[in-house]
Protein backbone atom coordinates (compact mmCIF):
# COMPACT_ATOMS: atom_id res chain seq x y z
CA UNK A 1 0.00 0.00 0.00
CA UNK A 2 1.49 3.57 -0.55
CA UNK A 3 2.36 5.72 1.66
CA UNK A 4 1.58 9.06 2.43
CA UNK A 5 4.56 11.56 1.62
CA UNK A 6 4.03 15.02 3.15
CA UNK A 7 6.34 17.50 1.27
CA UNK A 8 7.39 21.20 1.93
CA UNK A 9 8.92 24.10 -0.08
CA UNK A 10 11.06 26.21 2.27
CA UNK A 11 12.43 28.42 -0.03
CA UNK A 12 15.75 29.66 0.12
CA UNK A 13 16.95 28.82 4.17
CA UNK A 14 20.22 29.61 5.96
CA UNK A 15 21.74 26.13 6.27
CA UNK A 16 21.92 26.01 10.36
CA UNK A 17 18.25 27.06 10.21
CA UNK A 18 17.36 24.01 8.06
CA UNK A 19 19.55 21.88 9.90
CA UNK A 20 17.76 22.77 12.94
CA UNK A 21 13.96 22.37 11.63
CA UNK A 22 15.53 19.15 9.59
CA UNK A 23 16.61 17.78 13.50
CA UNK A 24 13.05 18.67 15.31
CA UNK A 25 11.76 16.94 12.44
CA UNK A 26 13.41 13.83 12.89
CA UNK A 27 12.28 13.29 16.41
CA UNK A 28 8.23 14.31 15.07
CA UNK A 29 9.23 11.17 12.84
CA UNK A 30 10.36 8.85 15.49
CA UNK A 31 7.83 10.01 17.57
CA UNK A 32 5.31 9.46 15.05
CA UNK A 33 3.80 12.57 14.78
CA UNK A 34 4.64 13.31 11.27
CA UNK A 35 4.28 11.41 8.26
CA UNK A 36 7.11 10.62 5.74
CA UNK A 37 8.32 13.93 4.69
CA UNK A 38 9.91 15.50 1.94
CA UNK A 39 11.93 18.65 2.21
CA UNK A 40 12.88 21.14 -0.87
CA UNK A 41 14.93 24.13 0.09
CA UNK A 42 17.52 26.64 -1.72
CA UNK A 43 20.38 27.24 0.46
CA UNK A 44 22.53 30.24 0.41
CA UNK A 45 26.44 29.76 -0.42
CA UNK A 46 27.83 27.33 1.87
CA UNK A 47 30.03 24.53 1.98
CA UNK A 48 29.41 21.87 4.16
CA UNK A 49 31.67 19.15 5.54
CA UNK A 50 30.58 15.32 5.95
CA UNK A 51 31.16 13.19 9.16
CA UNK A 52 34.28 11.20 6.11
CA UNK A 53 35.19 14.84 5.08
CA UNK A 54 38.94 15.84 4.85
CA UNK A 55 39.20 19.77 5.80
CA UNK A 56 41.64 19.90 2.65
CA UNK A 57 38.94 19.21 0.46
CA UNK A 58 38.39 22.72 1.44
CA UNK A 59 40.71 24.83 -0.92
CA UNK A 60 40.20 28.39 0.49
CA UNK A 61 41.16 30.14 3.69
CA UNK A 62 38.58 30.85 6.02
CA UNK A 63 38.96 34.38 5.26
CA UNK A 64 39.02 33.85 1.42
CA UNK A 65 35.70 32.05 2.11
CA UNK A 66 34.22 34.98 4.08
CA UNK A 67 35.14 37.52 1.52
CA UNK A 68 33.15 35.54 -1.07
CA UNK A 69 30.46 35.34 1.24
CA UNK A 70 30.63 31.14 1.66
CA UNK A 71 29.85 29.78 5.33
CA UNK A 72 31.34 26.75 6.77
CA UNK A 73 29.63 24.21 8.38
CA UNK A 74 30.31 20.59 9.65
CA UNK A 75 27.09 18.23 9.32
CA UNK A 76 26.16 14.44 10.49
CA UNK A 77 25.52 13.58 6.87
CA UNK A 78 28.08 10.98 5.29
CA UNK A 79 30.25 11.75 2.68
CA UNK A 80 33.09 14.83 2.19
CA UNK A 81 32.86 18.06 1.46
CA UNK A 82 29.64 19.40 -0.37
CA UNK A 83 28.72 23.30 -2.11
CA UNK A 84 25.11 24.23 -1.52
CA UNK A 85 23.79 27.63 -2.83
CA UNK A 86 21.34 29.64 -5.13
CA UNK A 87 20.27 27.83 -8.20
CA UNK A 88 20.85 23.95 -6.30
CA UNK A 89 17.90 22.31 -5.38
CA UNK A 90 18.56 20.40 -2.07
CA UNK A 91 16.17 17.40 -1.12
CA UNK A 92 15.92 16.26 2.82
CA UNK A 93 14.00 13.17 3.00
CA UNK A 94 12.69 12.72 6.36
CA UNK A 95 11.76 8.69 6.26
CA UNK A 96 11.12 5.96 8.28
CA UNK A 97 12.58 3.51 6.66
CA UNK A 98 11.08 0.26 8.25
CA UNK A 99 9.87 -2.40 7.92
CA UNK A 100 10.49 -2.89 4.63
CA UNK A 101 13.86 -0.09 3.09
CA UNK A 102 16.34 -1.27 5.92
CA UNK A 103 18.86 -1.27 4.03
CA UNK A 104 21.39 2.00 3.48
CA UNK A 105 23.07 0.61 -0.11
CA UNK A 106 19.48 0.28 -1.44
CA UNK A 107 18.32 3.50 0.17
CA UNK A 108 21.13 5.73 -1.78
CA UNK A 109 20.75 3.56 -4.62
CA UNK A 110 16.97 5.32 -5.00
CA UNK A 111 17.61 8.44 -4.79
CA UNK A 112 19.72 8.41 -7.15
CA UNK A 113 17.07 6.64 -9.17
CA UNK A 114 14.80 9.52 -8.89
CA UNK A 115 17.33 11.96 -9.48
CA UNK A 116 18.03 10.02 -12.91
CA UNK A 117 14.35 9.62 -13.61
CA UNK A 118 13.50 13.24 -13.04
CA UNK A 119 16.29 14.11 -15.09
CA UNK A 120 15.09 12.27 -17.69
CA UNK A 121 12.28 14.08 -17.97
CA UNK A 122 13.75 17.09 -18.70
CA UNK A 123 16.30 15.04 -21.94
CA UNK A 124 19.56 14.92 -19.75
CA UNK A 125 20.99 11.62 -19.81
CA UNK A 126 21.94 11.21 -16.25
CA UNK A 127 23.84 7.70 -14.52
CA UNK A 128 25.28 6.17 -11.94
CA UNK A 129 29.33 5.62 -11.71
CA UNK A 130 29.98 2.54 -10.06
CA UNK A 131 31.57 2.74 -6.94
CA UNK A 132 30.60 6.56 -6.03
CA UNK A 133 27.67 7.84 -4.94
CA UNK A 134 25.63 10.31 -6.40
CA UNK A 135 24.08 11.10 -9.88
CA UNK A 136 26.48 12.15 -13.32
CA UNK A 137 25.94 12.99 -16.97
CA UNK A 138 29.29 12.72 -19.38
CA UNK A 139 29.78 15.97 -18.10
CA UNK A 140 30.05 15.32 -14.50
CA UNK A 141 28.39 15.21 -11.57
CA UNK A 142 25.05 16.71 -11.10
CA UNK A 143 23.67 15.84 -7.90
CA UNK A 144 25.56 15.09 -4.88
CA UNK A 145 24.22 12.59 -2.43
CA UNK A 146 24.92 12.83 1.57
CA UNK A 147 22.24 10.77 4.22
CA UNK A 148 22.45 9.84 7.47
CA UNK A 149 20.19 7.43 9.17
CA UNK A 150 19.92 7.49 12.46
CA UNK A 151 18.49 5.18 15.20
CA UNK A 152 14.76 3.86 14.28
CA UNK A 153 15.64 3.57 10.52
CA UNK A 154 14.66 7.66 10.27
CA UNK A 155 16.36 9.52 7.49
CA UNK A 156 18.07 12.75 7.03
CA UNK A 157 19.55 14.65 5.03
CA UNK A 158 19.75 13.77 0.99
CA UNK A 159 20.53 15.13 -2.32
CA UNK A 160 21.75 18.59 -4.10
CA UNK A 161 20.57 19.02 -7.64
CA UNK A 162 22.39 21.37 -9.58
CA UNK A 163 19.50 23.29 -11.59
CA UNK A 164 21.19 26.60 -12.18
CA UNK A 165 23.77 26.65 -9.90
CA UNK A 166 26.96 28.76 -10.67
CA UNK A 167 29.11 25.83 -10.79
CA UNK A 168 32.73 28.25 -10.40
CA UNK A 169 31.89 28.11 -6.40
CA UNK A 170 32.53 24.32 -7.32
CA UNK A 171 36.23 25.69 -7.63
CA UNK A 172 36.53 26.80 -3.25
CA UNK A 173 36.34 22.60 -3.00
CA UNK A 174 37.23 18.90 -3.83
CA UNK A 175 33.92 18.05 -4.33
CA UNK A 176 33.18 14.91 -2.54
CA UNK A 177 36.86 14.75 -2.74
CA UNK A 178 37.06 13.61 -6.04
CA UNK A 179 39.74 15.33 -7.92
CA UNK A 180 39.14 13.65 -11.15
CA UNK A 181 35.61 14.32 -12.34
CA UNK A 182 33.77 18.00 -13.03
CA UNK A 183 30.42 19.25 -12.17
CA UNK A 184 28.15 19.99 -14.37
CA UNK A 185 24.01 21.26 -13.74
CA UNK A 186 20.60 21.31 -15.81
CA UNK A 187 21.22 24.69 -17.58
CA UNK A 188 24.93 23.30 -18.43
CA UNK A 189 23.55 20.18 -19.75
CA UNK A 190 20.42 21.73 -21.91
CA UNK A 191 21.80 25.10 -22.38
CA UNK A 192 19.07 27.14 -21.26
CA UNK A 193 17.83 28.49 -17.88
CA UNK A 194 15.67 26.20 -15.63
CA UNK A 195 12.82 27.11 -12.85
CA UNK A 196 13.51 25.49 -9.97
CA UNK A 197 9.81 25.39 -9.33
CA UNK A 198 9.89 23.04 -12.14
CA UNK A 199 12.51 20.86 -11.22
CA UNK A 200 10.79 20.57 -7.78
CA UNK A 201 7.73 19.31 -9.35
CA UNK A 202 9.61 16.66 -11.87
CA UNK A 203 11.67 15.36 -8.70
CA UNK A 204 8.08 14.97 -6.15
CA UNK A 205 7.00 13.22 -9.19
CA UNK A 206 10.20 10.89 -9.49
CA UNK A 207 10.38 10.02 -5.40
CA UNK A 208 6.59 9.14 -5.11
CA UNK A 209 7.06 6.85 -8.03
CA UNK A 210 10.49 4.90 -7.15
CA UNK A 211 9.45 5.05 -3.21
CA UNK A 212 5.69 4.08 -3.86
CA UNK A 213 4.09 7.11 -2.22
CA UNK A 214 1.20 9.65 -2.78
CA UNK A 215 2.29 12.80 -2.18
CA UNK A 216 0.35 15.67 -0.10
CA UNK A 217 -0.72 18.01 -3.00
CA UNK A 218 -1.98 20.55 -0.56
CA UNK A 219 1.47 20.32 1.56
CA UNK A 220 3.11 21.01 -2.27
CA UNK A 221 2.84 24.98 -1.18
CA UNK A 222 4.09 24.97 2.41
CA UNK A 223 6.60 27.47 3.30
CA UNK A 224 7.73 27.62 6.58
CA UNK A 225 8.87 30.71 8.14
Amino acid sequence: MPRRLWVERWGRVPYAEALARQDRYVLERRAGQRPDTLVLVEHPHVITLGTGARREHVLLSAEELARRGIELHPTGRGGDVTYHGPGQLVGYPILDLKPDRCDLHAYLRDLEEVLIRALEGFGVAAKRVPGLTGVWTARGKIAAIGVRVSSGWITSHGFALNVTTDLAYFGAIVPCGIRDRGVTSIAEELGRPMSLEEVAAAVVAAFAEVFHAVPDVAASSVAVA
